[in-house]
């Protein structure tokens, strides 16, 4: 049996940007995306801690420090919203048992605080 189980989260993040015009997705600071082991392009969920939106996407590599929501995600949050990013796996039971998420801490200006 396979179980969706939390491979990855990146804890409280600041939304830094939000940009109505791109076409969609979440720009991730490049260095916070290798922490957390998440892949340009890979599925993410994201809950936003200020309006309570739930939304999914696809991140995608960017600058030092940035969390940009890019095109309809824009609409989920805005600038100084703090946002939590999950990445999911499907493990199979005999992997799934005791496995241990990657869990990436950020503080407001979106440095690795530390990695658990």
């Amino acid at each position: 049996m396979l179980r969706c189980i939390l491979r990855a989260k990146i804890h409280v993040a600041t939304v830094t940007e939000s940009n109505l015009s791109y076409e969609g997705s979440i720009t991730i600071d490049e260095m916070i995306l290798k922490k957390a082991g998440i892949l340009p392009y890979e599925q993410v969920m994201i809950s936003n801690l200020n309006n309570g939106e739930r939304f999914e996407t696809y991140a995608i590599p960017g600058k030092r420090g940035e969390i940009c929501l890019n095109g309809p995600t824009a609409r989920k949050g805005i600038v100084g919203d703090r946002i939590i990013i999950f990445c999911y796996s499907y493990l199979q039971d005999n992997k799934a048992i005791g496995f241990k998420p990657k869990i990436v801490f950020l503080d407001e200006r979106n440095t690795i605080l530390k990695i658990k």
